[in-house]
């Protein structure tokens, strides 16, 4: 075999192995897309659901006798009334076969126990509404909504069914008449936590997200900015700045629990700052995103040409007045991005609040830094771990608005990232 031979033979097995390596990457990319189809298709299969809600609608006779109160009753007196007395009369009028106690306590089970709630407010805006007859839609409960969407097979043996032949029968009884109807489910976006999955709502978990990230970037900027100019621009190089540059690259890669364990240890117990509060979360995430901040800073300054400085610096320009004047500005886009990435990274976290006790059930939509609160994650994580059926769609619906989040930030990175970008 002469030198030719052996050279097409050594080039057609290196172009083997570079088709076959191709068509692994292909592969292995493809997979990769094929399992994050599938995971997508579920979350938003299961997320479908919550965005729906579910109510009856009844005749409600606002007999002032049967609450209690009048047109001139006091704002305290119409909020005691008891509204949960004509909404049964409605349920029992519309079923008046039902005698029995028990069979009475599972009828009045249709409606949240919430719909008493929405029956106050609608009186306590308009207290005209006392002595009149009304159809008014009320929150279904939470099995009642199963099985108008379809999470409760109708077709089950009653013993496998969590709805009993007589509800069904009730519900269909209801879908007959027309007196279930479905609407967008603005409360998901409007309530706080609830125990009852049907008043279950996101709006104190954005807010308390809203607020910690709030303080984690307030904190976590300026100082990762600061850190980042002095030791590419300042700093002098010796070993303790090696020291301080290795730590700050060792502290990325600390477990984001232990400084849930830094938190508890020093802002709560040592300085006895509120439990649960989104300026303790803030704080914590803020230690934890700083040196990501700091990495990402320090690579956008150091992309900075040289002769940048040197022009302004030979036009007179001091040391401060060329970083601040030209390399930061310069530098702004990537330490933007960096900064971006990272506060996208603290807003998907969940060990080191659960270490500091944002993991409490909180039912009050924080308006202040220091009232307690919870964050999108903690949330997913309470609703992952509850047993009612209906709270299986509620978890699924916030993490994709958790992905939503994370996504948005990741584009806006990314924008600025890809308008802001110069070539040096």
């Amino acid at each position: 075999m002469n030198n030719t031979d052996l050279v097409k033979q050594s080039l057609q097995k290196r172009y083997l192995k570079e088709r076959m390596f191709k068509a692994m990457g292909f592969i292995s990319i493809a997979t990769a897309i094929l399992f994050l189809l599938i995971l997508l298709t579920d979350i938003i299969g299961k997320a479908l659901p919550a965005f729906t809600q579910t109510n009856i609608a009844l005749e409600v006779k606002l007999s002032a006798d049967d609450l209690g109160i009048n047109a001139n009753s006091s704002e305290s007196e119409i909020r005691n009334a008891d509204y949960r007395k004509v909404i049964r009369e409605a349920l029992s009028r519309l079923f008046p076969e039902v005698t029995s106690r028990k069979d009475k306590r599972e009828l009045y089970t249709l409606t949240s126990m919430g719909a008493e709630f929405q029956l106050r407010d609608a009186i306590m805006d308009n207290p005209q509404l006392i002595d009149t007859t009304q159809r008014i839609e009320f929150l279904a409960d939470d099995d009642v909504a199963a099985v108008v969407k379809g999470a409760i097979d109708r077709n089950l043996p009653e013993s496998d069914r969590r709805v009993k032949n007589q509800k069904l029968a009730w519900i269909e009884s209801l879908e007959t008449k027309g007196q279930i109807n479905s609407t967008f489910n603005w409360q998901f976006f409007s309530n706080g936590d609830s125990r009852e999955p049907e008043m279950a709502g996101i709006k104190g978990a954005i807010l308390g997200s809203f607020f910690t990230l709030l303080v984690t970037l307030a904190l976590s900027f300026p100082i990762a900015v600061a850190a980042a100019i002095y030791l590419e621009e300042f700093a002098p190089k010796n070993r303790f700045i090696d020291f301080i540059e290795i730590n700050i690259n060792n502290l990325a890669a600390v477990p984001s629990i232990v400084f849930g364990l830094l938190g508890l240890a020093v802002f709560i117990n040592f300085f006895n700052m509120p439990r649960s509060a989104p300026v303790v979360g803030g704080i914590v995430l803020s230690l934890m995103t700083l040196p990501t901040i700091i990495i990402a800073s320090r690579s956008a300054i150091k992309a900075v040409p040289p002769s940048l400085r040197e022009a302004a610096l030979g036009l007179g320009a001091s040391k401060m007045q060329s970083v601040f004047h030209h390399v930061l500005p310069a530098a702004l886009p990537g330490i933007l991005t960096g900064t971006i990435i990272g506060m996208a990274q603290a807003l998907g976290e969940t060990a080191p609040l659960l270490m500091i006790g944002m993991v409490a059930f909180i039912v009050d939509i924080p308006q202040t830094l220091v009232e307690p609160s919870t964050v999108l994650p903690i949330q997913v994580f309470l609703w992952a771990d509850s047993p009612e059926r209906g709270f299986l769609e509620k978890t699924s619906a916030a993490i994709l608005v958790l992905l939503f989040f994370l996504v948005a930030m990741n584009a806006i990175a990314i924008y600025l990232r890809k308008k802001f970008e110069k070539k040096w």
